[in-house]
């Protein structure tokens, strides 16, 4: 087989590890310092850095390796572009021990099956994570994120900045929050007020 091996590994969350995908390249004969990463992106977001450069370091001749078809993409139609874009300027796909051949009919078959389960998968983990969240929600434990201050220190933050003594940067600082955080406090204290007053 001419030309080089480059591969492409992904994981979805930054608690996964890519051990087993770059040991399993490896022993497929994919070269430490050319296997590309992408750590805590998903397989349905297409703009990924670790894929930009696999794709990039590919020339014609060359064989981009990947453990499985669910790395690359998690949609019928990006990994028909991928696949496509890959044979357009010769490059080679391998998916695990197996070179895929654009030109059999069987190989087409494969790829088209692979990425359904890769899309059929995908679907699945979104439809789980909604339904978690809905019950979570109905359980009211989902309630977004907590206020950065209690109602007693942003009145006391909307009382030392009224004072005129303290400049934006200076209150975020005395309450180690972010500048946006105080305009934020001081701009719900001023519709607070317009309430009041209506």
């Amino acid at each position: 087989m001419t030309g080089i091996l480059v591969g492409y590994a992904r994981c979805s969350t930054a608690g996964q590890d890519l051990t087993a995908q770059r040991e399993a390249l490896q022993a497929m004969g994919v070269e430490a310092s050319r296997v590309y990463v992408d750590h805590g992106l998903t397989g349905t977001n297409r703009d990924r850095p670790g894929l930009r450069e696999a794709l990039a370091a590919v020339r014609a001749g060359d064989t981009l390796v990947v453990t499985k078809l669910d790395r690359l993409a998690r949609s019928i139609r990006d990994a028909h572009d991928l696949v496509d874009d890959l044979t357009a300027r010769g490059v080679r796909l391998q998916i695990g021990g197996s070179v895929h051949d654009p030109n059999d009919p069987v190989g087409r078959l494969l790829l088209n099956v692979l990425a359904m389960v890769a899309e059929f998968e995908a679907d699945l983990i979104r439809a789980r994570t909604r339904e978690g969240m809905a019950v979570a929600k109905a359980r009211g434990r989902l309630r977004g994120r907590a206020p950065k201050l209690t109602a007693a220190q942003a009145k006391h933050l909307v009382d030392v900045h009224a004072a005129g003594e303290r400049t934006v940067g200076e209150v975020a600082e005395l309450f180690g929050i972010s500048r946006a955080t105080v305009y934020r406090t001081l701009e719900r204290a001023r519709q607070a007020a317009g309430e009041d007053r209506s």
